[in-house]
């Protein structure tokens, strides 16, 4: 496919993170891959650092990315709508600003989805990697692998916790036309609960072997230069439960609520009784006492 005629469109989200921004598109400039498009949504941050940055690449890449400033932040679920609805292509992938790829990412996925066209979308192992700013820029202290058991992607585990991250799935365009979009009402997990929509409907494809992906993490790191696994913990918290527990009264509204009574009270007594078993009964009598003395001291 020709860079003229891309099949790939890639959404940026970006605010203020001009060195992130910089790095991201020439890692999509460095996919073997050249079928693609790029969208990004600038939301709310400084319009010119991101002109300047897109002006000053090559024409032939120039002209293959799209610009959105918003005069106002939207979002992150809604800045990435807005990019993806910008996109005309028929796979789409949500590229953050400060994460990264191998260059073969696209050319693998694509081939996996010609190859499969059951597959709604793909995901690929993934690395994180960890880094630290020095002297202006950010460079890399450490790696780990992201659920290195991880074979295969499935409703019943994502009902867990998410699996995945956005740079490590490209999907078909139509997957929105089925079951919507990321929920703008949601600050963070937005990815998590799409992809909960998604796989309820769809199978997801994954691809093992070597990462090819790469998911950037600043321990420490506040404020406009975080990434969301520390900047937005309390809103991961917060969301996550929302989520559950819209699913949770939704169920109960149509079934009652007995199953959900028991398995609160169930869960409540077998993390009880799986924790009073390790303790053992020499440390059940020093509780035991410590309880004694605690209840004469109240008296």
């Amino acid at each position: 496919m020709s860079a003229t005629n891309p099949r790939v469109g890639v959404a940026v989200r970006t605010k203020n993170r001009p060195w992130f921004l910089r790095r991201a598109i020439a890692d999509i400039v460095a996919q073997r891959y050249v079928g693609w498009s790029v969208h990004i949504v600038n939301d709310g941050g400084d319009p010119s650092a991101v002109d300047a940055l897109v002006s000053s690449l090559p024409e032939e890449q120039r002209r293959r990315i799209r610009i959105s400033h918003n005069p106002a932040p939207s979002g992150r679920s809604a800045a990435a709508n807005q990019a993806i609805r910008g996109l005309d292509t028929e796979f789409v992938v949500l590229h953050d600003d400060d994460d990264l790829w191998d260059p073969g990412f696209l050319e693998v996925t694509i081939a996996h989805l010609d190859a499969h066209p059951d597959d709604v979308g793909v995901m690929v192992r993934t690395e994180i990697v960890y880094e630290k700013q020095e002297a202006g820029a950010f460079i890399e202290t450490g790696r780990a692998p992201f659920w290195p058991g991880l074979t295969e992607i499935t409703y019943s585990d994502l009902l867990q916790v998410n699996r995945a991250v956005p740079i490590s799935y490209l999907y078909r365009r139509s997957l929105h036309d089925d079951v919507g979009y990321y929920r703008e009402d949601l600050h963070a997990v937005e990815d998590w609960e799409f992809n909960l929509r998604t796989t309820l409907r769809h199978h997801i494809g994954f691809l093992d072997g070597e990462p090819l992906a790469f998911w950037m993490q600043r321990a420490g790191v506040g404020g406009e230069m975080g990434n969301s696994m520390y900047a937005l913990a309390s809103e991961h918290e917060h969301f996550d439960r929302l989520v559950r527990d819209e699913a949770l009264r939704a169920y109960v509204e149509q079934n009652g609520p007995g199953l959900a009574l028991y398995l609160a009270r169930y869960i409540q007594d077998e993390v009880e009784r799986q924790l009073d078993e390790r303790r053992g009964p020499g440390q059940r009598i020093i509780d035991a006492a410590r309880g004694w003395r605690r209840r004469q001291r109240q008296r």
